[in-house]
């Protein structure tokens, strides 16, 4: 998995801890499933986390049962409450 993050994850990952947990959260509506991530500075618990190779700070991911994405594309959201997003090959959420 290739990740690309926008040059401004890097020092708000290290100034909340230095580490970031993304795992997927499925969701199922009237339109069908679909599947979002989530980030943390904290694991989610009864999820097992990978360690994914990144430069400069610690980065976990569970797929859940899904196979992982070719991308994993972070970068910060938010203007008052400022948060890491996650987006799955580039998408927002995945079906």
């Amino acid at each position: 998995m290739n990740v690309v993050a926008s040059p401004d994850v890097e020092p708000f990952v290290r100034d909340h801890g230095g580490r970031l947990f993304v795992w997927t959260d499925a969701r199922r509506c009237c339109g069908g499933g679909m599947t979002y991530l989530l980030t943390s500075a904290v694991p989610k618990k009864d999820r097992s986390f990978a360690r994914i190779d990144t430069v400069g700070f610690e980065l976990w991911f569970d797929a859940g049962r899904s196979p992982p994405p070719q991308e994993l594309h972070l970068e910060i959201k938010g203007r008052r409450r400022a948060h890491v997003a996650a987006y799955w090959d580039g998408c927002v959420f995945v079906t």
